[in-house]
């Protein structure tokens, strides 16, 4: 029998230890490696990340799961600070994904500024909790002061407005969530209970149901309209408030990736007339995932005020886009908005995870008040009663110091780059006659699709329906194919993900997509994008019978490979 292995004994859990541990470094040797480490994380974050994280390994995921199989917790400490350290630089950094690198072009993460990591570390140490002011006190202040900033920027109303409103007790211009999805929760939350005001026999729907809330007002059915590029936190929106996410009904978009207004009117128009159906809101969209596109806000506000329906407004990507002189023109109509939601951890480069939505009526929030005796009583002026989050981090805290380091203008040189960046992207696929553009930037996020030379003949002449989804499912397998393997490698990154092609088509296409925000992203580093995918296409076997599905190939034509 093996003789169990002997614990050294200053990895055993006792009083003495947890107090050494608990505050402050083990020892001298972990207080150095601690020291090493944060000093290049803190001071120097772009050098460290690319020193020790690719933009990801080239590992299979199945390989690393077999790495991480074990689920006992040890009784006793295993490892020292500094071991746990050294551990995370050297086995995990590698393995995470590089998002700070210039080519990782596929998603909206990206690199943070370096001073974010301090903005971060301080409001952790600070450890405030923004439920109440008994755990926050002047945090709690302060995050008033932000979040009438933020209105500011979309409502722009005036000054006695805001002196009236920025810390009032009574009233609340917004909240910080823990992300987007949080904040279009709690947006379609305030409108649903918008349409149940009380009656004789009903208190409120928070209180009685939404079965009551609908036998009270006659209705057997309540819909949110919204588009097909909609984001799928409103789908999550319909079913935890008892909606039914099947009536979170997809609108048809236009030739611009845009909600379809004749469509959206006509809808509109149709289900108003069913005295037993509501819609409870119409959401816009300023900086669609897939695409970047942004709705006609103000048309779509026009229809709301007409039929008097909550409008609100999914900006978590395109809001910051406001702060840019040149190109805020795009939101125009986003201040009509009876509600919208913006990340903070998208292009306002805040590190994970933070989400805001703003109000035009200051008491819009007091439909959803929740109290407890313990910590939000009743009197309360804690924003914590009108939040779906209990607990939350000083998130605005992180914001405020960076609109201070940054100001609007050095936000604004962020933005513009990647617009103009994604337009110089743009003009290199369209330059390149193996690639396709299949979404113009409108903001900063494309899409486009590789088109090996012996498909291009196929697309530019006639084909039947079934004929032309045949030859775009060959294309599918090669972009699927060609992103993976470009993944797998690890030097750089595009996404993916399914398209329309054309307004009326009743099939998707795989479409690579690609999202321009970090600041060191520039047109030579797409130009070896797009040179590393036309290698992966020179060694792909485009003869292969997965790809071709029996396609005629005009006669004579050269194969890529």
């Amino acid at each position: 029998m093996t003789a169990p292995e002997k614990i050294p004994a200053d990895l055993v859990a006792d009083w003495h230890t947890l107090h050494r541990v608990f505050i402050r470094p083990e020892d001298e040797k972990s207080r150095q490696t601690l020291v090493k480490y944060m000093e290049q994380i803190l001071f120097g974050l772009h050098d460290f990340l690319n020193t020790h994280v690719g933009v990801t390994e080239a590992i299979p995921l199945a390989t690393l799961a077999r790495s991480y199989t074990d689920t006992a917790i040890n009784r006793e400490p295993e490892k020292k600070l500094a071991e746990v350290i050294r551990d995370i630089i050297n086995e995990i950094a590698p393995r995470a994904v590089n998002v700070a690198s210039p080519y990782f072009i596929g998603h909206m993460t990206s690199a943070i500024p370096f001073f974010m990591v301090h903005l971060k570390a301080i409001a952790a140490a600070l450890n405030q909790n923004l439920i109440k002011l008994e755990t926050s006190k002047v945090l709690s202040v302060l995050e008033k002061q932000v979040l009438a900033k933020m209105h500011r920027m979309i409502y722009n109303r005036e000054q006695k407005f805001y002196d009236c409103h920025v810390q009032n007790a009574d009233t609340c211009l917004g909240l910080f969530t823990n992300g987007g999805t949080t904040a279009n929760i709690t947006a379609l939350w305030v409108a649903r209970n918008r349409c149940f005001p009380p009656t004789e026999h009903f208190f409120s729907v928070e209180k009685d149901g939404m079965p009551a809330a609908m036998k009270a007002h006659d209705l057997e059915r309540m819909v949110v309209l919204v588009s097909e590029r909609g984001h799928f936190s409103l789908k999550k929106a319909g079913g935890l408030l008892g909606i039914g996410n099947k009536n979170v009904i997809a609108v048809d978009v236009n030739e611009n990736h845009q909600i379809d207004m004749a469509k959206l009117t006509r809808m509109v128009q149709k289900l108003s007339r069913r005295k037993q159906t509501k819609i409870a809101a119409i959401v816009g969209i300023a900086g669609a995932t897939e695409t970047g596109s942004i709705d006609p806000l103000p048309q779509m506000a026009h229809l709301c005020r007409t039929h008097k329906i909550h409008f609100h407004v999914d900006a978590a990507w395109g809001g910051p886009v406001m702060l840019s002189e040149k190109y805020a023109g795009l939101l125009a109509g986003i201040q009509e908005a009876d509600s919208v939601t913006i990340d903070c951890h998208k292009q306002f480069y805040m590190p994970m995870s933070a989400g805001m939505v703003y109000f035009k009526d200051p008491r819009a929030l007091d439909r959803i008040v929740y109290h407890a005796g313990y910590v939000n009583r009743k009197g309360s002026v804690d924003l914590g009663i009108k939040t779906l989050e209990g607990s939350r981090e000083a998130s605005s805290l992180i914001l405020d110091s960076a609109l201070k380091i940054m100001g609007s203008q050095g936000y604004a040189l962020m933005i513009d780059h990647g617009i103009e960046t994604a337009r110089l992207f743009a003009q290199k696929i369209k330059d390149r006659d193996r690639f396709q553009l299949i979404t113009e930037p409108v903001l900063n996020i494309l899409t486009y699709r590789a088109v090996p030379a012996r498909f291009r003949q196929l697309l530019d002449t006639t084909q039947s329906e079934s004929r032309r989804q045949q030859t775009d499912g060959c294309l599918d397998q090669i972009n699927i194919d060609l992103q993976r393997i470009q993944r797998e490698v690890g030097k750089s990154f595009v996404s993916r993900t399914r398209l329309k092609h054309f307004t009326g088509d009743n099939h998707d296409i795989v479409v690579l997509r690609s999202v321009i925000m970090n600041p060191y992203t520039d047109g030579s580093i797409l130009d070896r994008i797009l040179d590393e995918q036309e290698t992966i296409l020179d060694t792909m076997d485009i003869q292969d019978p997965t790809f071709s599905h029996n396609i005629d190939i005009p006669q004579g034509e050269h194969q890529d490979g």
